[in-house]
């Protein structure tokens, strides 16, 4: 009864999937709302999921010869002036700071909504020459964007993030670490969060501002909306002009070197939630849970329980495997229950009857499923286990991609198909007009230009003139 009642708690996700959402955030221990308007406070366990995200990350970054850096957290208005496009695409969302304690500022100065200003301010001062180049550079860090609707992880005042930014002697050099950095994105969602994405380019409406180009990666959720799970862009040459950073290449000649930048947010950790998640709480991939495993004992009152349950987990932590161990007074339904809810991958049950076998259960969370394991020499198999949940849970995600992605041929099919939220495939002819005519008449938009595929018709079915490429549509996050 124990278990029943205590994931009651949570609404169910086709009741009401946004109530399922915050209920699972702050049910399960991970945010707390604040006194601050539109900020949230990170919980332990919440903080914990985007350590693991961070790490991963941060890993791949460091191997591809990123190094980290911390910026000022503030921006002083005629640096952000400086690139024209970029302060128009940012100025709705920007906190500005006029007063040092009592005292009026000579200049007002905004909180980072991003960072590309102060890099670009940095890098003439430090880059001189070719020799100088490549910078890469990344900073982890906090942004504020004064948003008007929030939602914890989705879309807050403040939040977490890391912003990439480099600095190159050719186009083709920029180009290259921008798709590098969007494979390295797709890489950890896949393969580390259980995320399938949609690889692409954003419409030149939706790109970041100041940007040539936006690639992006856009995962769809549970309820068949998408996020936008990570962007990287290529910027030309425009902001080393506006900020006149030069260098004398290896031809002895001043030359104008070619940016990016790249990031993703803690919104991902909104999107393991809505990707994964089922009416009982959170479900984590075993790959980024910061605890794999919790070791539950059964009747731990009676002697050697509780020391073959640490003995196990020792042995499980020398494998490698993230183990913990709840001991406490509370009953083993409530530990289910607890533990279900918070989304750890696997609980091992050992009692004194499995103790006497020279055994254990294993329970996935993904399907509840339970295996019998020996005691002794078992991490391999529970490592095997936890694999398959990860692949389980991405070809779950894959399928309900798949199963509300919908190819459109007319206008009408759009409107049908976008009834529902769902991923809707089309031609496009690359006009502007066509992509603010579906917005406004059925209420989708452009997601990205998916790379390697072919046109799905010879025509848009928005406008009837010549398609030049395939493009997703939906609503999203």
């Amino acid at each position: 009864m124990a278990d029943k009642k205590f994931v009651e708690q949570i609404t169910s996700m086709e009741e009401d999937f946004t109530k399922w959402y915050t209920d699972v955030c702050l049910k399960a221990e991970l945010v707390s709302y604040s006194n601050v308007a539109g900020c949230v406070i990170f919980r332990p366990y919440g903080y914990a999921l985007w350590e693991a995200i961070r790490a991963e990350f941060d890993r791949r970054f460091k191997e591809t010869g990123h190094q980290n850096v911390y910026m000022p957290m503030f921006i002083p208005e005629s640096l952000l002036q400086k690139e024209k496009d970029h302060i128009e695409g940012f100025a709705p969302e920007v906190a500005w700071v006029t007063h040092g304690g009592t005292e009026e500022l000579t200049e007002r100065m905004c909180v980072r909504p991003t960072s590309e200003t102060l890099f670009c301010d940095h890098y003439k001062n430090i880059v001189h020459s070719w020799r100088d180049l490549p910078q890469l550079l990344n900073q982890w860090c906090s942004v504020v964007r004064w948003e008007k609707t929030t939602r914890p992880f989705l879309r807050t005042r403040e939040f977490l993030w890391q912003e990439g930014h480099t600095l190159h002697a050719t186009a083709e050099e920029a180009v290259e670490e921008t798709e590098r950095m969007l494979n390295i994105y797709a890489d950890v969602c896949e393969n580390v969060l259980a995320m399938p994405v949609i690889k692409g380019k954003k419409t030149d409406k939706e790109k970041f501002a100041g940007a040539e180009a936006t690639y992006t990666i856009e995962a769809m959720m549970h309820d068949g909306k998408a996020l936008q799970s990570g962007t990287s862009h290529y910027f030309g040459d425009g902001f080393a002009k506006a900020f006149d950073i030069t260098f004398t290449d290896k031809n002895n000649k001043l030359s104008t070197p070619f940016e990016t930048s790249w990031g993703v947010s803690t919104r991902l950790i909104g999107g393991l939630i809505m990707t994964h998640g089922d009416d009982s709480g959170l479900v984590l991939p075993p790959r980024m849970a910061p605890t794999q495993i919790v070791v539950i004992p059964i009747a731990a009152h009676k002697g050697g329980v509780i020391e073959k349950a640490n003995e196990l987990a020792e042995s499980l932590k020398a494998a490698g495997l993230r183990v913990a161990v709840d001991a406490s007074d509370n009953s083993p339904g409530w530990k289910f229950a607890e533990y279900e809810m918070k989304g750890y991958p696997m609980r091992i049950e050992i009692g004194p009857r499995d103790i006497e076998n020279g055994t254990f259960v294993a329970v996935a969370r993904d399907n509840r499923e339970k295996t019998i394991l020996p005691i002794e020499g078992s991490a391999g198999k529970v490592k095997e286990l936890l694999d398959a949940i990860h692949d389980r849970l991405y070809k779950k995600a894959l399928e309900n991609r798949e199963r509300h992605t919908h190819t459109a041929h007319t206008f009408e099919e759009i409107r049908e198909f976008a009834k529902e939220n769902c991923f809707i495939r089309t031609a496009w002819c690359g006009d502007e007009a066509c992509e603010d005519r579906l917005k406004e008449e059925v209420g989708v938009t452009s997601r990205c230009m998916p790379f390697g595929e072919a046109p799905v018709d010879d025509v848009c079915p928005v406008c009837g003139k010549k398609s030049v490429t395939t493009i997703f549509w939906g609503k999203a996050y």
